[in-house]
């Protein structure tokens, strides 16, 4: 396995310090872009990069020695209320990324981006459709997971909805819609974005839900 540097936007966030604890564990070094003031979440091991997510002049230079970037910046708990916050922080924050990127040499690109097509969040989904158009035309090698929910710390009433899924599951007409706007554990999540890492970038790959269960980094 390729030891990679990477650096991680978003990085104080609760799947940032789950993905920084496992890439370290495994070996890789991680640089992590964070405000000053949420500096002391960031995982002890990773090299803590002060900055603006929103502003690349405030971080480009600190990507180096970095071949990955994973962009984890977003709206937190998001919700159709939240239609200007979408458009003021996570579709800037992607153009702030891919210039930051393109500025450092970046190899490979990680977006969480958002299930697709799905009956409801048009608003959030189509902010994610724009950052996955913006990276596609950046033409930097680019990794694109797609999950829908994802359970984890404070976010575990879902699993409510478990059986539903399962019914859903049984029958044709509803089995695609069901795996594609599925649940995914942070666990899966992370194993994801870390077999995303050590895979390396080559073209523009799209990972959706149930790609995200079978990622493996055994």
């Amino acid at each position: 396995m390729t030891r990679r540097c990477v650096f991680i936007t978003g990085a104080s966030g609760y799947m940032g310090r789950s993905l920084i604890t496992t890439l370290l564990a495994r070996g890789h070094r991680v640089r992590a872009l964070t405000r000053e003031a949420s500096a002391h979440r960031v995982p002890q091991g990773a090299e803590v990069v002060l900055g603006n997510a929103l502003d690349p002049s405030t971080f480009a230079d600190a990507i180096a020695p970095a071949d990955t970037l994973v962009h984890l910046i977003g709206t937190p708990h998001p919700g159709p209320a939240k239609a200007a916050s979408f458009q003021a922080i996570d579709l800037p924050s992607v153009d702030a990324a891919l210039t930051a990127s393109l500025s450092a040499g970046i190899a490979h690109f990680i977006y969480v981006s958002v299930a697709q097509p799905a009956p409801v969040m048009g608003a959030y989904i189509a902010v994610r459709q724009a950052g996955e158009e913006r990276i596609r035309a950046s033409g930097i090698p680019a990794t694109i997971l797609r999950p829908w929910y994802v359970l984890g710390p404070g976010h575990r009433w879902p699993y409510l909805l478990v059986p539903f899924y399962a019914i859903l599951e049984l029958f044709p007409a509803t089995r695609a819609g069901a795996r594609r706007l599925g649940l995914v554990t942070l666990e899966q999540m992370v194993g994801a974005l870390v077999a995303s890492v050590e895979q390396g970038g080559d073209g523009v790959r799209v990972i959706d839900v149930p790609g995200i269960r079978a990622s493996s980094t055994d």
